[in-house]
């Protein structure tokens, strides 16, 4: 699909949905996320104070104020250099240090007041090995105090550390497990949302199948079992196949009924006009130019009581087959031209077919090939093959008639389509079969093209109708 081009319903939900979706996810992934890593982080700093108070408890002091650290630390990584788990006891006039801090370099932490409490990271720290790491630092300031005696009391910290690798794989593990699962749950969810557009897009996709069947002519109306959101549009496609239907019946009849009354004044005129014997003499000269106009009144009814019985719109119309209608009109002309021995050769593409009124097929062929068979010298070709396509739509014909007659000039090209205007005076007929063409040719949108025939060396008659509805 091209970019310039506004996209289908189906892909607008489709595209809005999955972004509103993929949002949605990353949203929830996020806050997740978030709420894992302040949870293990609450975790950590309970665990860091279950420490201190561990080591407040059973750590002792002497009389002199040096510590006595608990023989059995709360958990064995305590003993253990470089284990990633450090306790660390500040004291007025010095410190002490677990077995786990004896080689790593630790931040420096100060004396804190009586119950304060922190809780910092991630701090930076130099591992035993000598890499760069980060821990999570928790801190208690405590009263040691020796049977009340106020003097004798003093104030000490207790810190607690730990490294972040603990931390940093049960983050990674569960982000892994929680993408894993969202990702899954979006693919899922995806697919879901595509069975779910697919299935309530399905009866506007039955509207605008059911109007196709409609504009060829398969059908005459849209069906009435649709959704209520649906009514009102296909209430209004069938009332205005009905009204235009209703509007071209009484167009074809007004049309009909004038042309009709106007036949017999006009009929009667002219046997008057023949009567010689008649009361009243009538002038030569003016008996001629009655007669001119008696007949081109005749030929404009005639052509209007054909236009009234053939005419119609092409929308609706259904599909006709060509050469059925090319043989019947064919055989015809070859009788009324026998004396010339005219052959008409045909070039039919197969399944080709007509969108259109039954009448406006019958004036566009009799028409081209009748004036064909009158100017050929000895062959006619009618050649029809399908024209451009489109999506979505009827697709287009190419019509042509080509003769081997003497041909028309290029500069008289324009003047034999005008109406009443024939090619050579010498030769039958009214001037208005090429016009009817014509007429009938931008009523479908489509061309008439006239040019030398490079098939047959007359006159190349080419009709172009475009894809249609």
């Amino acid at each position: 699909m091209s970019w310039g081009q506004p996209r289908s319903l189906r892909a607008r939900q489709l595209l809005a949905a999955s972004l509103g979706l993929l949002a949605f996810l990353a949203l929830a992934g996020y806050a997740l996320d978030r709420a894992f890593l302040e949870t293990a982080e609450s975790n950590l700093r309970q665990r860091l104070t279950s420490y201190a108070l561990a080591y407040a408890a059973d750590t002792d002091f002497g009389r002199g104020g040096e510590i006595i650290p608990p023989y059995d630390p709360p958990d064995p990584r305590f003993d253990r250099p470089g284990s990633g788990l450090y306790a660390e006891v500040i004291l007025p006039d010095g410190h002490w240090d677990s077995m786990s801090a004896q080689g790593p370099v630790l931040p420096d932490g100060g004396m804190l007041k009586p119950t304060e409490e922190t809780f910092e990271g991630p701090l930076p720290v130099t591992e035993i090995s000598g890499r760069t790491g980060e821990a999570y630092r928790y801190g208690r300031g405590l009263i040691w105090s020796v049977d009340g005696d106020a003097k004798a009391e003093f104030q000490y910290t207790i810190y607690i550390l730990e490294d972040t690798s603990a931390l940093r794989h049960q983050v990674a593990v569960f982000r892994q497990a929680l993408w894993r699962y969202l990702g899954g749950a979006g693919v899922i969810l995806l697919l879901l949302q595509a069975l779910i557009m697919q299935w309530s897009l399905r009866p506007l996709k039955r509207v605008i199948e059911e109007l196709k069947r409609v504009q060829r002519g398969l059908a005459s109306r849209m069906s009435e079992r649709h959704p209520r959101e649906l009514e009102p549009l296909t209430e209004s496609i069938n009332a205005f196949i009905e009204s235009e239907r209703e509007n071209l019946d009484r167009q074809r009849n007004t049309l009909a009924d004038l042309a009709h009354s106007l036949k017999t004044p006009l009929a009667v005129l002219h046997a008057r006009l023949d009567d010689e014997n008649g009361p009243v003499p009538i002038d030569p000269e003016l008996r001629e130019d009655v007669s001119v106009q008696l007949r081109r009144m005749n030929d404009l009814v005639s052509y209007q009581l054909a236009r009234a019985a053939s005419g119609g719109h092409a929308l609706f119309a259904a599909p006709i087959a060509i050469e059925s209608h090319a043989e019947e009109i064919v055989r015809g002309l070859e009788k009324v031209y026998a004396s010339k021995g005219v052959l008409c050769e045909f070039d039919l593409a197969d399944g080709v077919q007509f969108h259109g009124e039954p009448g406006d097929l019958q004036e566009l062929l009799g028409n081209l090939l009748e004036n064909a068979f009158k100017w050929a010298n000895s062959r006619v070709l009618l050649t029809v093959q399908p024209g451009e396509t489109a999506a979505n739509r009827r697709p287009g014909l190419l019509l042509a008639v080509d003769d081997d007659g003497p041909g028309i000039p290029p500069d008289k090209v324009a003047s034999i389509l005008q109406r009443g205007v024939r090619g050579d005076e010498r030769v039958h007929g009214h001037g208005i079969g090429l016009a009817i063409v014509q007429d009938l040719v931008r009523g479908y949108r489509g061309t008439l093209d006239v040019t030398p025939s490079e098939e047959l060396g007359g006159t190349r008659f080419e009709v172009k109708l475009p894809p249609g509805l």
